[in-house]
């Protein structure tokens, strides 16, 4: 549809380095509908290039490693069993998120975990990560 071939746009335009913050023309001129929300890897394809696109998905590929780390570690099979999920949910919707936005998903309207506009979506993701933080502390408290 319309939402994703300007998004594919803006994607492509932004080429290897980007146009520069709040530079992006597919962007600043609200081609690409919700762009903040559902759309906004499609802005920093934009406006940082491949290289922030890059950047933006090794940043996630570091905090899912860190997640299945913290999960190995538990002793608890509960805990253990939470931290693989919490990389699950995140990964679900790191991967359908740009899936949809370079084309290869249906438009679904599942958010980028902490980077998309929108209140809840960031308040879950960060209890989820805040549980899986508070699991492990307790691991490391009842070991010493």
């Amino acid at each position: 549809g319309y939402n994703v071939n300007q998004s594919k746009i803006a994607i492509g335009s932004g080429g290897l380095y980007g146009k520069g913050y709040l530079q992006g023309t597919q962007t600043k001129f609200n081609f690409v509908p919700e762009q903040s929300t559902d759309f906004i890897f499609c802005t920093v394809g934009e406006e940082w290039g491949f290289i922030g696109s890059i950047v933006t998905v090794i940043l996630y590929l570091t905090l899912l490693l860190r997640i299945v780390h913290l999960a190995e570690r538990q002793r608890s099979s509960f805990n253990r069993i939470y931290g693989y999920c919490v990389a699950c949910i995140i990964f679900c919707h790191f991967f359908i998120n740009i899936a949809m936005t370079i084309g290869l998903m249906p438009v679904i309207g599942i958010p980028l975990p902490f980077l998309s506009y929108g209140g809840s979506s960031l308040i879950s993701f960060t209890i989820l990560l805040f549980i899986l933080l508070k699991l492990d502390a307790n691991r490391m408290g009842a070991s010493s």
